[in-house]
């Protein structure tokens, strides 16, 4: 067996075809020895992809912008699309069948503010109508610190991507009330990235040809048997609270077969980031994106 490293940005189930690709067996069927890691503040992908610790790793198309809006050339490019829709959901502190998003208008918000999530969430406001400014939206921290300040009684309402409003769910604390992902549609979220001499190796191709299985297996496969798989990589988790948000995930279309990142995607996350003034123009397709490496 080959190793292979993989780090990504953030851990939820909105990453199960990537996490799939490991739990249910997949990378082992190609002949790989697969390990994973979460990213820290200190150690991100690109440091892992940049240093040779990792072979690949999940990010996001946006995450090059940065680059691009200073003048530089990536060295980085993304080759598979893991979600084509947003991950995140909205939970309220009781149970709103009628929910619709002016009701968070003067209320306290516990949004993620990592620089995308709060991006897609700026929009997804205005898609509904909404002034981002007449949300009293509060920055807790990150994952942790957002779920304990809720689990505190802080704020009226929560965005966080599965299983944690799930989890509050099952135990009677939050009760999710809405979907990011359904507001705002196909769009480039999460994707695989790596370096392009990486993408020309064997092992690069021999991790597609697994990947694009695991990408069938989350669209057919009950959401009982992948979270029943993922169990382990979900430490504290109830099981149902983990099935509920890959059926979720299911329902809202996150996981599309073809693992090729669109135009059409892509070009409505700039559209995302320029209402957010996250950045100052559109960049290229062509310098963030590539194909996959069996298609190469």
């Amino acid at each position: 067996m080959t190793p292979i490293n993989i780090m990504v940005t953030r851990h939820a189930a909105f990453y199960s075809p990537l996490i799939s690709a490991i739990a249910a067996g997949f990378l082992q069927q190609e002949g790989l020895a697969p390990s994973y890691a979460i990213a820290t503040p200190q150690r991100s992908v690109v440091d892992g992809i940049r240093d040779g610790s990792i072979h690949l790793g999940q990010s996001a198309v946006s995450s090059n912008w940065g680059l691009l809006e200073r003048g530089e050339a990536p060295d980085i490019v993304h080759f598979s699309q893991i979600n084509e829709r947003d991950g995140f959901f909205i939970a309220a502190r009781e149970p709103d069948p009628d929910f619709n998003w002016t009701k968070l208008i003067g209320k306290q918000v516990l949004v993620d503010h990592l620089r995308q999530p709060l991006a897609m969430f700026k929009y997804a406001v205005h898609q509904r109508g909404v002034d981002y400014e007449s949300i009293d939206s509060i920055d807790a921290g990150g994952v942790e610190e957002i779920d304990a300040a809720f689990r505190a009684g802080q704020g009226d309402y929560v965005h966080q991507q599965g299983p944690a409003p799930q989890q509050l769910e099952k135990e009677g604390i939050g009760y999710v009330v809405a979907a990011v992902g359904e507001v705002i549609g196909p769009v480039a979220f999460s994707s695989l990235t790596a370096s392009r001499e990486w993408l020309r190796t064997d092992m690069a191709r021999a991790f597609m040809h697994a990947y694009r299985k695991a990408r069938h297996y989350v669209n057919n496969t009950e959401a009982a048997t992948i979270a029943k798989a993922q169990a382990t990589f979900f430490k504290g988790i109830d099981h149902d609270a983990l099935r509920r948000a890959i059926e979720l995930y299911q329902g809202l279309g996150c996981w599309q077969v073809d693992p090729r990142i669109t135009r059409e995607a892509y070009d409505r996350a700039l559209d995302v980031f320029l209402h957010s003034g996250v950045i100052s123009k559109r960049h290229g397709y062509d310098t963030v994106v590539v194909a996959p490496p069996d298609e190469g």
